[in-house]
């Protein structure tokens, strides 16, 4: 079992895809935008092209108007590449969700959940927006404040509910690192911050370029501006302002830049936190070599 991580725009997806083939593998997704159907210019989903006959799985899961969800993550992933074992192939899990690559890899169960406080939460949500409850989270559980974007509504209600279920930090719930395989090698990519940062302005620029608005407006169309986790994802929330008006072209992608290198500083953070990821210089010339090293 092999697993590529690490910040979003640091090429993950093309190493796993060349790891893939080299040691007869598949690739599992574990970015949990990639899992909507539809959003694939925002998510940077790769092309049939990209992936050079390599078998990829868990893209285009669910409509945009559904929630996401981890312990269903949690159940398909592990469907997933139980079978690819059965197949005798190697699962090669790629992506920067955090807590998707966790579910998948390690023995993890996520706490119930109470429809009274979830929906005492979501009014208040609604009513006075996402910036108010994470603060509350910052003072109940900084951990879990650092990890969660400040615009992610949802996820901070379901940190909140957790806490107020268990009476403990939304990150005390987390076991320690444990994986559910005999034999895991997670990769980490690391990317210079000033390097990574000029890749992510780039590559929101290239979005824009290849027809993000016009994915968004199909999107719509299907309900996008009404999915509690997609029609909040990066790119995507943004380019919804920009087409209702509230902002110009500039101010849309200006913010899905500086808002895209915040998360990728969360996501970084992270994967550091887990002394089990193993990594390398994401521009090594012997990149390859390197990670089929690490694999043994």
């Amino acid at each position: 079992m092999i697993a590529v991580v690490g910040a979003t725009a640091a090429g993950k997806s093309d190493l796993a895809v060349e790891l893939a083939l080299r040691l007869g593998g598949e690739a599992v997704n574990a970015d949990s935008m990639q899992l909507y159907r539809g959003m694939d210019i925002g998510t940077a989903k790769l092309t049939p092209d990209e992936m050079r006959g390599v078998p990829h799985h868990l893209l285009d899961v669910w409509d945009v108007t559904e929630t996401a969800s981890v312990a269903e993550y949690q159940r398909l992933s592990a469907d997933v590449i139980a079978r690819i074992r059965g197949r005798g192939r190697v699962p090669v899990l790629v992506g920067g969700s955090g807590l998707y690559v966790r579910a998948a890899l390690d023995h993890l169960e996520f706490p119930g959940t109470d429809p009274a406080v979830r929906a005492r939460l979501e009014e208040e949500l609604a009513h006075a927006g996402s910036g108010p409850l994470h603060e509350r989270l910052r003072g109940l559980d900084p951990a879990a404040a650092e990890a969660i974007l400040p615009s992610n509504g949802r996820r901070i209600v379901r940190a909140l509910e957790v806490i107020e279920i268990t009476g403990r930090p939304f990150t005390a719930t987390l076991p320690e690192h444990r994986y559910r395989y005999g034999s895991v090698v997670q990769i980490g990519l690391s990317v210079p911050r000033e390097e990574l940062d000029d890749r992510i302005a780039l590559r929101v620029s290239r979005m824009w370029e290849a027809g993000l608005v016009g994915e968004v407006r199909e999107l719509e169309k299907q309900g996008l501006r009404g999915g509690l986790t997609a029609g909040r994802a990066l790119g995507y929330a943004q380019v919804l302002r920009f087409l209702s008006g509230e902002w110009t072209r500039e101010q849309a992608m200006e913010d899905t830049i500086r808002t895209t290198r915040r998360f990728a500083r969360r996501q970084e953070s992270w994967f550091r936190r887990d002394p089990r990821v193993q990594w390398l210089p994401y521009d090594a010339p012997d990149l390859v070599g390197r990670a089929l090293a690490l694999v043994g």
